[in-house]
């Protein structure tokens, strides 16, 4: 069993800020703090977007603390780009991340927690969260999912558009995921077809700071309450970029209300109009990873953990980062400095208190 004050679960965005903030707090790694990594390498949930997304096609991706995001060339794929930041990012403020290291649950031993994992045990005062969700895709179940013929797939297996050349392909989803798969499959598919359970809402003009802040707000407001956290982008709508627009255009971006049920060879819906796929592509978003966090018994009534900025109401030696406002490059890097400083705070006070 190995001891330091704090354990920072996640390498990502919302991690590596927290990182920062315990070194730039004077904690040093291995006794102060210690950062553990399920990957095999630097980049978190970036190292497995599929090839075809680009840096100047992504969500605005922001600097960590202290050191910009530059790349050279924003053509290049972002799995490429953002693990080699975050890479450099982990050397120049010498993070020590220790991976793979997966974490398998944390356990209450007051005034300490256990963190278990593969390579051993960890004791630890505090522990920061930043686990996100890509290694937790989301995939609804609707009648007759199971007879269905052709493939079934998440956008966590999306490898490219060229596996779907010639294909009939139903794409289920609202989010930003679902609309930029669609509008590459639409290129080499049969035939494409675009369902969602809402009307998704396109906004027009910059997503500035001021809409940032507004977005990670409302969001802040349900895990305030200790609801499941909504996605931010569920929240801010999707961008209306001169690429959607020529999409809209060409009626790619068509979209049809959710479907009834699945049969082997398509879709259908209550009026008996149906649709044929050889694909569906769940676009239907991810949940976040706390499965390694149950022992604690953290989830209250309304389903989600209840947290006042990052602190989880129910045991202040915990925070969440990359949680629900915090779950994009919009309010990860804020969420892992306040982290960071409560947990330097807790750090401070005696353990009787």
């Amino acid at each position: 069993m190995v001891r330091t004050d704090v354990v920072v679960i996640g390498a990502g965005q919302a991690g590596l800020a927290a990182a920062y903030g315990l070194r730039r707090a004077g904690l040093e790694p291995g006794a102060g703090f210690v950062v553990l990594d399920g990957e095999d390498g630097p980049g978190g949930a970036w190292r497995h977007r599929w090839p075809t997304l680009r840096v100047d096609t992504t969500h605005r991706i922001n600097d960590l603390p202290g050191l910009p995001f530059a790349p050279t060339d924003p053509s290049r794929p972002a799995a490429e780009v953002v693990p080699a930041y975050f890479d450099e990012y982990e050397r120049t403020f010498d993070l020590q991340v220790r991976r793979p290291v997966h974490v398998t649950a944390v356990r209450d031993a007051a005034p300490d927690l256990l963190v278990e994992t593969g390579s051993g045990t960890w004791t630890t005062r505090a522990l920061i969260n930043a686990t996100g969700t890509w290694t937790h895709p989301f995939r609804p179940r609707y009648p007759g999912q199971e007879r269905f013929l052709g493939r079934q797939l998440h956008p966590a297996e999306y490898r490219g558009p060229a596996e779907f050349a010639g294909l009939r392909v139903v794409v289920v989803g609202g989010g930003t995921s679902a609309v930029q798969l669609l509008m590459e499959i639409a290129g080499v598919a049969a035939a494409t077809t675009w369902v969602t359970r809402r009307p998704p809402h396109f906004h027009e003009g910059p997503f500035d700071e001021d809409a940032g802040r507004a977005a990670v707000a409302r969001v802040e407001e349900r895990v305030r309450a200790g609801l499941p956290p909504q996605s931010v982008v569920g929240v801010t709508g999707l961008m209306l970029t001169p690429q959607v627009q020529a999409a809209q255009e060409s009626g790619v971006l068509r979209r049809l209300p959710m479907f009834e049920r699945i049969t082997p060879d398509g879709v259908a819906w209550a009026d008996g109009s149906t649709a044929p796929a050889d694909v569906i592509l769940w676009a239907t978003g991810w949940r976040a990873a706390l499965g390694h966090l149950t022992p604690l018994r953290l989830r209250g009534p309304g389903g989600g953990i209840a947290v006042d900025g990052t602190r989880v109401r129910a045991d202040p030696r915990i925070h969440l980062v990359g949680y629900g406002p915090s779950a994009s490059t919009i309010g990860a890097n804020r969420a892992g400095r306040a982290a960071a400083r409560e947990v330097v705070a807790l750090l401070r006070e005696p353990l009787s208190a």
